[in-house]
């Protein structure tokens, strides 16, 4: 069937998606809001907050190192370029100033003593105004995987992007740049990713999360600032104008603390709201109810098309065993349910061919809705692991919706054609051309040379990879389940997997130790 070639011909939207209580946690007004493509633009425009912070910096994350050079293209040679050196600097400068910086405790035992880290840390310490704690409040299984930034809750970051080493890039992707290095000075590949900034309402309601989520591992909470100015940094153009923007999040039950699912609930509800085309970048695909959900549309005759963007392998063995087998199992199902040729599934690689690591979390349906955040598409951001979320929506009514459609349509279209090494004009000429239908534009255009997206192709299962991914050990809905599904792996295939299995058991073993011995004091 033909449609119209203008995603803008739909109606009024999608109706109300973002609902607090359910689908989200609250909605806050945001004067600006920008999309910031890549850690490059992102590290830099965060400095540019840092320097401009007089009362509180709240940093919030999976994992921070304090030696990242932030701004590698045009750095001010009045301040400090690295991290750490950068929060010593601001908070000697501003006596009112405080910092406060959580990040994950096993990060520590994920990457241990990497580098000169832990010295830094111990720097930090010295000081009664720069705070820093490892966040252990969550199960054996779970990790702490929000990644926020408030500045005097004036401007606030939510995305994918940690502070930490491999993650700097520009969206160009070059095979070889001399300014993506390490702390050490060893190069690291391209690396794909997405944040976002607010300020307004919306900044201050990240400033109320940050605080209570460092009160829930510290058990006292930062006072808020006072009202302060402008903190939004030069050159970063706002792509929202006066927006009403939904914080959505996962938080396990732990320690009397209720379940929190509306990440989840969030992606359900946008699947079934899609009417034409439902774009995603996520660093994994293995979450079995989001997964279901994409099937059922795939199967009604006149659903959206489906593209889906992911890195050709995860990091690390266990990791590419875990969330690989599972999506090459999820993927093969998706494709049975595919009757109308509607899915796509890619991985971008550089002009030499080299694969670009996507660790970008976004989501956009037709031209009425987008999310940005840290959750992967993976059982553990819908249930296990703390998640934080951004999402905007068409909503019925809104009397700005066609600049708000078309703002949502940049985003996407600005992310596939850096993919493409294309323009976004180029992209769209195309899109017109194929009345709009987004598969049959990326078929045209992913054939050429160079910079593009490749279609990704699930390797073949082991039998012990088989049954990784059909009970999603390592990989649970919720935390109690781990122990239940990783008990039922090892009835199945330990007699043919002895000592394959025994590598993951001890992995598992010895993070929950470790993560019981810290809450323990010990």
């Amino acid at each position: 069937m033909t449609r119209p070639g203008a995603e803008q011909a739909q109606e009024a939207g999608t109706g109300a998606i973002l609902e607090p209580g359910a689908t989200c946690w609250r909605l806050a007004r945001a004067d600006r809001m920008a999309v910031i493509i890549d850690a490059a633009a992102y590290f830099a425009h965060l400095k540019a907050a840092i320097l401009k912070a007089r009362h509180a910096i709240l940093l919030i994350g999976w994992d921070f190192d304090t030696r990242v050079a932030l701004d590698r293209e045009d750095p001010d040679p009045h301040a400090p370029n690295r991290l750490g050196s950068l929060l010593n600097h601001v908070v000697r400068r501003h006596p009112q100033l405080r910092v406060y910086v959580l990040r994950w405790d096993l990060a520590f035992l994920k990457m241990p003593l990497r580098g000169t880290t832990p010295l830094f840390l111990l720097e930090w310490l010295t000081s009664r105004r720069l705070h820093f704690h490892l966040d252990a409040h969550h199960p054996p299984d779970a990790c702490h995987h929000q990644k926020i930034a408030v500045i005097d809750d004036a401007i606030a970051f939510c995305g994918g992007i940690d502070v930490t080493v491999d993650r700097w890039d520009t969206p160009a992707h070059p095979d070889r740049d001399p300014r993506r290095v390490r702390p050490d000075g060893s190069q690291h590949g391209p690396w794909h990713d997405v944040t976002a900034a607010v300020d307004g309402a919306a900044a201050q309601a990240l400033g109320a999360l940050a605080r209570a989520r460092w009160q829930t591992a510290n058990g006292w909470r930062p006072d808020a600032p006072r009202p302060v100015g402008d903190y939004w940094p030069e050159g970063l153009e706002p792509g929202f104008r006066a927006v009403d923007v939904a914080i959505a999040r996962t938080e396990p039950a732990y320690g009397g603390q209720p379940e929190v699912r509306e990440i989840e609930a969030l992606y359900l509800a946008a699947f079934a709201a899609a009417r034409r085309t439902i774009y995603l970048e996520s660093q994994y695909f293995s979450a079995h109810r989001l997964s279901e959900a994409l099937a059922e549309r795939l199967t009604e005759p006149d659903g959206p098309e489906v593209v889906v963007v992911n890195p050709r392998q995860a990091e690390g063995w266990l990791e590419e065993e875990i969330m690989g087998s599972a999506r090459a199992h999820l993927l093969r199902k998706l494709r049975r349910a595919d009757t109308h040729n509607r899915l796509r599934f890619y991985t971008p690689v550089t002009e030499g061919g080299a694969d670009i690591y996507v660790h970008a979390r976004v989501l956009v349906i037709d031209d009425a809705l987008i999310r940005i955040g840290s959750s992967n598409v993976n059982n553990r951001s819908m249930g296990v692991d703390t998640e934080c979320d951004l999402a905007v929506e068409v909503r019925p009514g809104d009397a700005d919706a066609p600049a708000l459609r078309a703002a949502i349509l940049r985003v996407r279209d600005s992310l596939l054609a850096e993919h493409l090494g294309i323009t976004r004009d180029e992209l769209r000429e195309i899109l017109q051309a194929e009345d709009g239908s987004l598969v049959r534009a990326l078929d045209r255009l992913r054939g050429r040379s160079g910079k593009t997206l490749v279609p990704f192709e699930p390797p073949a299962l082991s039998g012990m990879e088989r049954e990784l991914a059909r009970t999603y050990i390592l990989d649970p809905q919720r935390p109690e389940s781990m122990s239940a599904t990783f008990i039922q792996a090892l009835r199945v295939v330990v007699p043919a997997h002895a000592a394959a299995l025994a590598a993951v058991a001890v992995a598992v073993g010895v993070g929950a130790v470790i993560a019981g011995r810290r809450r323990d004091g010990a």
